[in-house]
């Protein structure tokens, strides 16, 4: 299975949790919108809008981490939307 880096978004907070993992993208997404403590457990609205693959964990890691330092969500809201 590869793994993924991935960007959820949720219309009730407005907010976008960008994140990787080598679990199904469907499992993640349930997990987030469980009842728990932290960013993605206040809302359980989650779902994905965008993602890419890689062959290891660190790509998909370092990958996140470059989209974390943008810091900008109309940055994020034009990779999404070049996906499309």
């Amino acid at each position: 299975m590869p793994y993924l880096t991935c960007i959820l978004f949720s219309a009730s907070r407005n907010k976008f949790y960008i994140g990787s993992t080598g679990d199904s993208i469907e499992e993640r997404i349930r997990k987030h919108n469980s009842n728990h403590a932290g960013f993605t457990g206040q809302a359980n609205d989650w779902h994905l809008v965008y993602k890419e693959e890689f062959a290891d964990k660190s790509m998909a890691f370092k990958r996140e981490k470059k989209l974390k330092g943008w810091k900008s969500k109309k940055r994020i809201k034009k990779l999404i939307s070049s996906a499309e």
